[in-house]
C-alpha cells in the first residue's frame, strides 16, 4: 500500500471510517523526528502517554522506540520526557 498524499485525503482529516488509524501513516509528515536514548531512559512512559499517535513502541511496559510511520514530529515525547532524563531528542529529518 503506498502512502496518500494530502491530496487524497479527506478535506480537514476528517476520519470517515471508525478504526481505521492503521491505514494512516503520516511519519512523511515530519521535520524533526524523535531518536531515544535508551540507557538515559528511566521507563517513565510519559512519551507513550502524551503521544497523540500510535508512535511510541512499548513491549512489556517498557518504551522500544518510535514507530517513524506514524511519528509525525510534534515534538511532545521530547517535551515531556523528564529533565533528568532528557532520553529524547529532537534531531532534523533531513
Amino acid at each position: 500500500m503506498s502512502l496518500k498524499s494530502w491530496r487524497e485525503l479527506p478535506t480537514g482529516g476528517v476520519i470517515l471510517e471508525a478504526g481505521n488509524a492503521a491505514e494512516y501513516k503520516t511519519g512523511s509528515w515530519r521535520a524533526f523526528k524523535p531518536v531515544w536514548i535508551e540507557e538515559r531512559c528511566i521507563q517513565c512512559l510519559f512519551c507513550w502517554l502524551y503521544c497523540p499517535e500510535p508512535a511510541v513502541k512499548v513491549v512489556d511496559g517498557k518504551m522500544q522506540g518510535f514507530d517513524y510511520d506514524y511519528c509525525k514530529g510534534c515534538g511532545i515525547c521530547a517535551k515531556e520526557c523528564p529533565e533528568k532524563a532528557h532520553a529524547i531528542e529532537m534531531v532534523p529529518e533531513f
